[in-house]
Order: C-alpha cells, then sequence, then structure tokens
C-alpha cells in the first residue's frame, strides 16, 4: 500500500513569473480525486506552487470561466480542448490539453419506471419505445462535447435507436441529474459517478451500462489549460501536472480507494456521504438490479498510461465528433490540426511559439446546432 503522508516539511522549489494562487476551476465528481488528493497531501505545495480551487456547476461554466480568464486551468470533459480550439458553442479559443486525469468513470442509469415496463437493456427499450406513442422519452448527458454523449448514442444505437429521431436527448450539470429523474423530467442519463450511485441508493434508478464496458480506454477528463497561461507561466503549469501525475499514480491504487472516498466525502464538496463514494472507488458497485460489478477499472487514473493524451485517444475523440455530427466529415483535415495543437503534452516541455487557432470553416453550419 503506497504509503503518502502530507509535505508539511518540504521546502518548495523556487518558480519563475509565479501567479498565486493558480485557480482550477473542477465539478465535484468522483474522477476529480486527484485533484482533491493532490491539494489534500499538499502535493502542489511540494512543487511549489499555490493551487485555488473553484467549485463550478456545469461543464458550461467551467467553459466560460476558461474563455474569459476567470480560472487558469480545469478539471474537463476531454472534447471540450477540442470544440473550444475550432470555436463551437464559443470563440476560438488556444486551450491545451497536456494531461489525462483518467479513463471510463461514466454509467448509464435508467430510471426505476423504465425496469417496471419491462426495460432490462437498449433492444427491450426500443420494443417499449415502439409501443408508446404518448410521448418521446428524454435522456440526459453533460454536454454534447462529453463521451456521456457519445457513450449514450452508442449504447441507444445497439438496439436500433435513432437518438435524434426516436428519442429527445438534453444537456443537463451533472448534479442536476438524479433530481430531475426522481421528478420525472427524464428517463435516464449518462453521467459520472456518484450520480448514477445516488439513484440506485435512492432506488429511482438503475445501471444500463458502464462505460468500460461502452468504449474501454476511452479518455474521459483533462487538465485543460490556455496556451497563454502555459507561455507565460511554464513553471506553475510543470508543477500543478507532476502533483497531479503523483495524486493520480496514489489513487490507482486499490489500497488507497478508502481513503481517496474518505477524502472525497470529507471534502466540503460532496453530501453524498462515503458509502456512496466507494461505490465506484472500492466497490462492489451496485447495478440496482440486483446485481454488483467489479470496481476496479470503473475509474482508470495511472494505469494504461492513463496520464498521457496520447494520439490514439485524440483520434477516438475526433471520430466521435465525426460520427455525432458535431463536424463535418469533409473538415477532417482543419480538425485533425486542431487535435494536434491541442491534444498534447509537448507544451510543456518548453516554451511553445503561438499557433493560429484554427476554426472551421462556414460549412460548420451545416452540421447539427452546437450546444452546452
Amino acid at each position: 500500500m503506497a504509503v503518502m503522508p502530507k509535505s508539511a516539511n518540504i521546502s518548495p522549489p523556487a518558480l519563475t513569473g509565479v501567479i498565486q494562487p493558480v485557480r482550477i476551476g473542477f465539478i465535484p465528481l468522483a474522477d476529480c480525486a486527484p485533484l482533491l488528493v493532490a491539494k489534500e497531501k499538499e502535493l502542489f505545495r511540494k512543487q511549489g506552487v499555490k493551487v485555488e480551487l473553484s467549485c463550478e456547476v456545469g461543464w458550461a461554466t467551467i467553459r466560460e470561466k476558461l474563455l474569459y480568464g476567470q480560472v487558469d486551468a480545469a478539471h474537463a470533459i476531454a472534447g471540450l480542448a477540442l470544440a473550444m480550439r475550432l470555436g463551437l458553442s464559443t470563440p476560438p479559443c488556444r486551450v491545451v490539453a497536456p494531461f489525462v486525469f483518467n479513463l471510463h468513470g461514466d454509467a448509464i442509469t435508467l430510471s426505476r419506471d423504465l425496469w417496471n415496463r419491462g426495460v432490462r437493456d437498449a433492444p427491450s427499450l426500443k420494443k417499449l419505445i415502439r409501443s408508446t406513442t404518448s410521448r418521446r422519452l428524454t435522456f440526459g448527458m453533460v454536454s454534447r462535447y462529453a463521451s456521456h454523449h457519445f457513450l449514450l448514442r452508442r449504447w441507444l444505437a445497439r438496439g436500433e435507436i435513432n437518438p435524434d429521431q426516436d428519442v429527445r436527448i438534453v444537456a443537463l450539470p451533472p448534479t442536476q441529474m438524479a433530481a430531475n429523474m426522481a421528478a420525472g423530467l427524464i428517463d435516464g442519463y449518462c453521467v459520472g459517478e456518484p450520480w448514477n450511485s445516488v439513484a440506485v441508493e435512492k432506488g429511482i434508478g438503475w445501471v444500463a451500462a458502464t462505460s468500460e464496458d461502452l468504449a474501454p480506454n476511452h479518455p474521459e477528463k483533462v487538465l485543460l489549460m490556455n496556451e497563454t497561461f502555459i507561455e507565460q507561466h511554464l513553471d506553475q503549469a510543470q508543477a500543478i501536472t507532476a502533483a497531479l501525475k503523483e495524486a493520480c499514480a496514489f489513487c490507482d491504487e486499490m489500497d488507497n480507494r478508502p481513503e481517496v472516498a474518505r477524502i472525497l466525502a470529507e471534502s466540503s464538496y460532496f453530501s453524498n456521504g462515503e458509502a456512496i463514494m466507494r461505490r465506484s472507488l472500492v466497490g462492489p458497485f451496485d447495478l440496482g438490479t440486483g446485481k454488483t460489478a467489479d470496481a476496479a477499472n470503473f475509474h482508470i487514473f495511472h494505469r494504461r498510461e492513463a496520464n498521457v493524451p496520447t494520439s490514439e485517444r485524440g483520434r477516438w475523440l475526433l471520430e466521435e465528433f465525426i460520427t455525432h455530427g458535431l463536424i463535418l466529415p469533409s473538415q477532417r483535415a482543419e480538425a485533425t490540426e486542431a487535435m494536434s495543437a491541442c491534444w498534447t503534452s509537448d507544451s510543456l516541455l518548453s516554451p511553445a511559439p503561438k499557433t493560429a487557432v484554427k476554426t472551421l470553416r462556414k460549412s460548420t453550419q451545416n452540421a447539427k446546432p452546437a450546444q452546452a
């Protein structure tokens, strides 16, 4: 079991061009664990950088605060890097994702009402949709640019359900998913933990699939920074990623997971209790169907080169953007160039020259409308 004592007596290295503190935005989800562990274990201080965490409501807020410089970096959905770089839903912004927090971490949760009506998987959901004409079922995801959106559409397609015609898909903040389903406003959702386990615990939902099942090794959350911040404060950017890498390694050790769950539960950011946080971190992961699943790979924080923005995972994101209509196939070359610029850790190696922000041509107007 790895032991990581607080580094109270460590003399931090001297950094140049310091801005204090560095503001990092995040959403209170289980996969923000490395951020909270790095703060709790004083790993940022060990690297000589002071960090101020800014808890936000949803990914649209993270996007806007990054765009207008209200935070210096953020724990963000992986797809936001390409979306902001291309100027989808925002003016183009030279953001970079030099570090990946984790792989996996999401699940698709459906209402208990659907279970009671015979739904067990996507094909049985299709049968219910065919027999129900009174209203169109509605499903939540957190952002059009998130893996949650791609995974939900993939799962629906398994049952030959057209996500654009047979159902409605709406964007909601993660923290509002369970409450909206309890109120009958949505019939299911794809979200990160603990909001699947919350629904199971309250008896209002059950887990139909996990992201590990739907897209093994997909990138989930990244550290997103503006290129200008990295250029002007390279030491701090390197220090932050070094601290997070150590925290991710700690979080990935199953022997450490009970402590990770405790740190999350005892922070001021979660009100769900330690037992709920343990479900996806320690296990067993309760599916709400009378069955449980092993939690060892529900979150992957460091194994499988998880922290590296590899070209393979960048290509996966790009293909998902094209497959689900966020950009057109004809825009692949431009989007590939933008992905190469934003999905890399090269900017942390040495001061990078400024690169022009690549925006998509007017043909983007023919793609599906971009939303949060």
